[in-house]
């Protein structure tokens, strides 16, 4: 099969015409991948800044196909499926967090920059309708952080102001999307003005450039502040986070992009009562939720660039210079 295979770190990425397929085991899908989308974890993984790195690998959370053919004592019906792919693996029974072995496909588990992937029976949901197999690959993981960030520990209501910091991320992306179709009332910011532009052509209610020194101060003059706060960012902008958040509010944070927290204000955090919480991809029932969301509300991704697999090398480099506004996916 054409695979895309991670051999060293900080190493370009080798395509093969003639990788060896996978091979079925009992419970497990073959699924003939027709498209598959990026995320930053893979060009994070690629340059060795992820743990429990196994070499070598075929990365790719994200990707959607047709099921091919089925283990045994698994249903044959499942043969012809159009389908979407649940990342998760192991996450375990309690909702509130993942298990200690707990994991994402793409590494240490082959993953779907490939013509094939297997995975369990219960890692494939039927494709919503209303996507093409671009939009539908770019959803699981960013999708997924996204939903779990948003509603299961955001706990978002309709007609709550939210503010998502730094729109232009994959998860940041489908947050904006979400909370939009909700009813929210929606501010995002970037260090883009396209960006920004951008997102309040798809129902923001306005932004702001983080880079202006005095924007988050002017921010919460305009709105009063916010019910809750989504961000990836960390480092110093923590306290900028806790200034616009309203008394009571909920920050929920998934990711630390430029670092560690830094100056936070802690006085005014306990003073407002602000709850602030950690995220991370999400159970397999934030998975269904998000699924039923997406096709509820007929959200359809962003498909920013597609790239054919045999230059995968090439949209991780895209990737690495953070312009695009949606999702980048590859044509297998």
């Amino acid at each position: 099969m054409k695979a895309i295979v991670l051999e060293e770190i900080n190493k370009p990425l080798k395509y093969f015409r003639d990788y060896p397929d996978p091979t079925l085991k009992e419970g497990e899908v073959l699924v003939k991948i027709k498209n598959a989308a990026l995320n930053r974890r893979d060009v994070w993984i690629q340059q060795g800044k992820y743990p429990n790195i196994k070499l070598p690998c075929i990365l790719g959370s994200d990707g959607a196909g047709i099921v091919e053919n089925v283990g045994e004592d698994t249903d044959k019906n499942l043969i012809g499926q159009e389908v979407v792919i649940n990342p998760n693996i192991n996450w375990g029974e309690n909702p509130r967090y993942q298990r200690k072995d707990y994991r994402i496909l793409g590494m240490p588990d082959n993953g779907t920059f490939a013509e094939y992937v297997v995975v369990k029976k219960d890692r494939i949901f039927p494709k919503p309708s209303h996507l093409t197999f671009p939009e539908a690959s770019a959803l699981p993981l960013a999708g997924l952080t996204a939903y779990r960030a948003t509603f299961t520990r955001g706990n978002l209501k309709p007609g709550e102001k939210v503010f998502i910091n730094g729109v232009g991320g994959g998860v940041a992306y489908f947050a904006l999307l979400f909370a939009i179709s909700v009813g929210a009332e929606v501010y995002i910011s970037s260090g883009s003005q396209e960006k920004i532009d951008k997102a309040k052509s798809l129902g923001a209610i306005n932004g702001i450039n983080y880079k202006d020194k005095d924007a988050f101060k002017t921010l919460v003059k305009s709105t009063g502040g916010f019910d809750l706060i989504i961000d990836s960012a960390g480092g110093n902008g923590i306290s900028n986070l806790i200034t616009i958040a309203k008394p009571g509010a909920r920050i929920v944070f998934y990711g630390i992009t430029t670092g560690f927290w830094q100056n936070v204000n802690a006085a005014l955090a306990f003073w407002k009562q602000i709850d602030i919480k950690g995220s991370t991809m999400g159970s397999d029932e934030d998975f269904k939720n998000m699924i039923k969301l997406v096709e509820r509300n007929k959200i359809k991704p962003e498909v920013n660039k597609i790239f054919p697999l045999e230059k995968t090398q090439e949209a991780f480099d895209f990737m690495a210079q953070s312009k695009q506004f949606g999702k980048i996916v590859l044509e297998i």
